[in-house]
């Protein structure tokens, strides 16, 4: 097609015509909002890195939950900062944990709001690290009992879906079995299949008191210059029994879910990370941009290019720009 016959322009110059042909469309029910439980009561610490975002106690997150379900978006992913950390990360799977009472009181308050749960041990070792160590090196099947103990806490608290983003090698496996065992087999999990070793979570662990104690996560998180070691990754995930593949972070491997996209037939997650949103508002704040333009010409750009979930701690803002349209 060549001008002058073709004009591409035609169907540009009306908003009515721009909205006909549109190819990509979000909506709230793409969105996913992640939240950090602290314990406490009226508790409500503001992230500094993270304008608008908050650790909250469980009667605050609940009260936030409700406004996101109210807004239309489908679903919070929790994580939680425990407060005491030992080597093993026994407050992850305790029954009084934080996100297992965060969980509980946000089923009982607002029970058709979706709760994921992030499986990881991270936030609660004293070492900072996503499994088990020892002599300075992370066990990786050691962990896999752990990791499985903290799904299966999260299932019975409530949580309608579990996340495990540790990157250990074979916990789908371990996870879908000790939930099949212990009766949540109707349970899905949402793995973190291509989680890269990213400078982008910096505010994150700033949030969830998360940073490593030593070293970094090089050996179990991927290296951002690999995009085919995504595709094994996710290929493992899937045929252990994954129920969502995510990738993370979203925007610099836009390519890898576009790739993973057409490799695999799952629904695909992508997680829109605190380093992204970071950047974002701190340009606006600086006047450089159109914050609000910028948010949503980002979260457009990850469900275009094949992500059917994005959890984004732009939901709640976008959930409101959404409405307006």
């Amino acid at each position: 097609m060549l001008f002058p016959d073709y004009r591409a322009r035609r169907l540009r110059q009306t908003d009515a015509f721009r909205r006909m042909v549109r190819e990509t469309v979000l909506t709230t029910d793409d969105l996913m909002l992640p939240l950090f439980a602290i314990g406490g009561k009226n508790v409500k610490n503001p992230i500094p890195s993270m304008p608008g975002h908050f650790q909250l106690s469980t009667d605050n997150l609940v009260k936030v939950a409700k406004e996101a379900f109210d807004l239309g978006i489908p679903a919070i992913m929790l994580f939680g900062i425990p407060s005491k950390k030992d080597a093993l990360g026994t407050r992850a799977y305790a029954k009084d944990g934080i996100v297992q009472r965060a969980a509980s009181a946000v089923k009982n308050k607002v029970p058709d709001l979706a709760v994921v749960t992030d499986v990881c041990l991270c936030q609660y070792t004293d070492h900072g690290h996503c499994g088990i160590v020892e002599k300075g090196v992370i066990e990786n099947d050691a962990t896999l009992d752990l990791l499985a103990r903290i799904a299966v806490s999260h299932a019975r608290a409530g949580a309608d879906m579990v996340a495990p983003s540790d990157m250990m090698d074979g916990r789908i496996a371990a996870l879908r079995e000790a939930l099949d065992e212990s009766q949540f087999e109707n349970t899905p999990i949402m793995s973190y299949a291509a989680k890269y070793c990213s400078a982008y979570y910096g505010p994150f662990r700033e949030a969830a008191h998360s940073a490593p104690k030593f070293g970094d996560r090089r050996t179990y998180q991927m290296d951002p210059a690999n995009s085919l070691e995504a595709i094994r990754e996710v290929t493992m995930d899937v045929e252990e029994g994954a129920d969502i593949i995510m990738v993370k972070p979203a925007l610099p491997y836009l390519d890898v879910i576009s790739r993973v996209r057409d490799e695999i037939d799952l629904p695909v997650a992508a997680y829109n990370v605190s380093g992204e949103f970071a950047m974002i508002k701190a340009a606006e704040k600086m006047g450089w941009i159109n914050g609000e333009n910028v948010m949503m010409e980002t979260l457009i750009s990850i469900k275009r290019a094949g992500a059917d979930i994005i959890m984004t701690y732009f939901a709640m803002d976008a959930a409101k720009v959404l409405r307006k349209v």
